[in-house]
């Protein structure tokens, strides 16, 4: 009867420990499957425009742009207002003027290409970020069940067997009192 009963305790335990790992299997898997999914997104393959676009804002947006449009413009000012019989654009740089406006109108264009490609960029990673946070609440929420659940069961297994020693203990102190008559019994004798 004692050997059923600590089996019966053993075998609650290995099927509590397999619950467990099974819920600890599971947990891992949809980790992993939204690792994967956060992780496609950034391997998207980028198309020409949107390098060509990323690039030029990446220049135009630049300190190696700013000094070296900043020295064409004193080389292009200098080069007419020293060659004024040959200017090839004299002092109100009409020409000068129109190139810096054909860039401007140019680059403003690549420049919100690429700004919004960043935007949708950003916009994705929002998302996953909040897909993470989600499932790290859903985690936290399954944990505290988890460790409810566990509580529980210890609890119930930690009376099975405390029952299962005051049965022992009175079993003993039957046993001892059996033996004490016994005893008595014999010094009478």
């Amino acid at each position: 009867m004692k050997k059923t009963k600590y089996k019966q305790l053993l075998d609650t335990e290995n099927e509590h420990l397999k619950k467990l790992n099974n819920i600890v299997l599971t947990a891992v898997q949809d980790e992993q499957l939204l690792t994967q999914k956060i992780y496609e997104g950034e391997e998207k393959k980028i198309n020409f425009g949107d390098r060509l676009a990323d690039k030029v804002a990446s220049f135009g947006g630049s300190w190696r742009f700013i000094l070296s449009f900043a020295g064409f413009m004193l080389l292009w000012i200098s080069a007419n207002i020293f060659l004024l019989k040959r200017a090839y654009d004299p002092y109100p740089f009409i020409l000068l003027n129109l190139l810096l406006s054909t860039i401007a109108a140019l680059q403003a264009p690549f420049i919100m290409m690429s700004q919004n490609r960043r935007e949708t960029k950003d916009r994705e990673r929002a998302m996953n970020d909040y897909q993470v946070n989600l499932k790290t609440e859903i985690e936290l929420r399954n944990l505290h069940e988890k460790m409810n659940l566990l509580m529980q069961e210890q609890m119930q297994t930690l009376f099975e067997v405390q029952k299962v020693q005051l049965e022992m203990i009175e079993e003993t102190r039957n046993m001892v009192k059996h033996n004490a008559s016994y005893i008595d019994k014999k010094k009478d004798q």
